[in-house]
């Protein structure tokens, strides 16, 4: 039995849903989920299925445009489904980004701030990337327009990004304004000289061909990083690619490729062979230099990441007297700076590369009143860690996307720590910690970081301290 599709012919468009969706009612007073409209529309919807029993469609019809609506900049913005609202104005981006994260703080934690402070926005919403990873399909995506032609289309090989809702194809892309030059360039010369040798794409159903995934990440200074992922241990084909990629490209700073042949696509426990260059490229955030190998995590917007630590710097009124843990310190990004102004600073990370970078990464800046430990933070935080380390005069969290631990916060709560920061990148699963923190921390503080324009996604610095003891 196929799909029951509805037509909606009329869905005013109010609100922004999760995943970059919009929130529209129908005249029959029905909620729907749309794809490709923006606050303040009137569409026409095409719905296929439902998710939680809420209707979910695409625009067929825009009946009427909001006034907040935009032309996109780019041209593959109606088949990648990657930079969701760069049909939106970037002021009414900021506003509703914001208004989600207040609703989150008032409807899950139950509290506001006392200060709530400015959206900080991007300085630049294109080509503020430092990193993506393409992938190569020998599936392309069909674009609108070539669907509605009357004539069969090949699809042929293609080299971008995932389509969502169809993980076996890939949309391929010509000009990406993510990350500046020369990404576009590197991946349309390895597409067209792949196509040009035969060289096969990768069959994601069944896991063939040679080519399977690029990427391209740049540095400070002009520096730039390629990882080619082969599908297959083809030495001369392999070789035939990276001498390409070098011909073309000499002054690359690094040359990476690596076997993938497992299901999926994650290559963090694979090894990386250097085939060309350096070894690492530079970053630098505030006043750290950071040295980057190709299984390195670093902020992928360097611009406003170091805007987002210079607000957890200020919320945590750090100095020379203070013992600071950081808890989820990754590779040292807040760990390194904080311990610029500290007495000493604890960083907790559960995976071991990050924590071997983070010590590299203190030794190349000179820092050395900074420890490093490497395991699960809710299992490595308990009273004999503090009692061992000390007790912090303030702790910072940056968590992954599920948030902190129950251990986690329980710890926290044991603990005489007066100020704690916590910085997000998602609204709920923090709201949902800062209410469990709320019988002993008051929410003082909240700022929100714009890092990836024309998405939902948001990062967020909250300042919590603890409540006066009641006599």
């Amino acid at each position: 039995m196929g799909k029951r599709k509805k037509i909606f012919p009329s869905v005013l468009i109010t609100d922004i849903a999760d995943k970059g969706l919009a929130l529209g009612r129908a005249d029959s007073g029905e909620v729907v989920l749309v794809q490709g409209a923006v606050p303040g529309d009137r569409v026409k919807v095409l719905s296929k299925r439902k998710k939680k029993g809420v209707a979910l469609g695409f625009v067929t019809e825009l009946l009427e445009p909001s006034p907040d609506r935009v032309e996109p900049v780019c041209d593959h913005f109606f088949d990648c489904g990657g930079c969701k609202w760069q049909n939106l104005t970037y002021e009414k981006q900021l506003f509703l980004k914001n208004k989600t994260v207040i609703n989150a703080i008032e409807r899950i934690a139950k509290c506001r701030p006392e200060t709530i402070g400015e959206p900080i926005p991007a300085p630049a919403t294109t080509f503020f990337r430092n990193k993506l990873e393409f992938s190569f399909s020998n599936k392309r995506w069909l674009s609108l327009e070539e669907v509605k032609e009357d004539r069969k289309i090949e699809r042929g090989n293609a080299l971008g990004f995932h389509r969502p809702g169809s993980f076996d194809k890939i949309v391929d892309v010509e000009k990406c304004h993510l990350q500046p030059d020369p990404s576009n360039q590197v991946r349309n010369f390895v597409r067209d000289f792949a196509i040009k040798n035969n060289l096969e794409f990768f069959d994601i159903k069944e896991k063939t061909g040679l080519l399977r995934t690029l990427v391209v990440r740049t540095g400070a200074a002009g520096q730039l990083m390629v990882i080619v992922a082969f599908a297959q241990r083809n030495e001369e084909q392999i070789k035939q690619v990276l001498e390409a990629i070098v011909g073309e490209f000499p002054d690359i700073t690094s040359l990476y490729y690596v076997i993938n042949e497992k299901a999926n696509d994650s290559l963090l426990d694979l090894p990386m062979q250097l085939y060309h260059g350096s070894e690492f490229l530079e970053e630098q955030l505030l006043d750290v230099k950071f040295r980057l190998g190709p299984k390195s995590f670093f902020q992928t917007n360097p611009a406003q990441a170091e805007k987002l630590f210079e607000i957890a710097l200020d919320f945590a009124g750090i100095d020379n007297k203070s013992l600071v843990y950081d808890l989820y310190c990754g590779i040292g990004s807040i760990s390194l700076p904080v311990a610029r102004r500290a007495k000493k600073v604890v960083g907790i990370e559960s995976v071991p590369e990050a924590i071997e970078d983070a010590r590299i990464n203190a030794e190349l800046n000179g820092i050395d009143n900074v420890s490093f430990f490497t395991g699960e933070v809710e299992k490595l935080l308990d009273p004999t860690f503090f009692e061992k380390e000390g007790q912090p005069d303030v702790i910072i969290v940056d968590p992954p996307r599920a948030g902190l631990h129950p251990a986690v916060v329980d710890a926290i709560l044991q603990t005489s720590v007066e100020k704690m920061v916590y910085v997000s990148c998602n609204p709920a699963t923090q709201a949902r910690d800062i209410g469990l923190l709320k019988e002993k921390y008051e929410l003082i503080n909240l700022r929100t970081v714009d890092m990836f324009p024309h998405t939902s996604h948001i990062e967020t610095v909250a300042l919590l301290k603890k409540r006066p003891t009641q006599s």
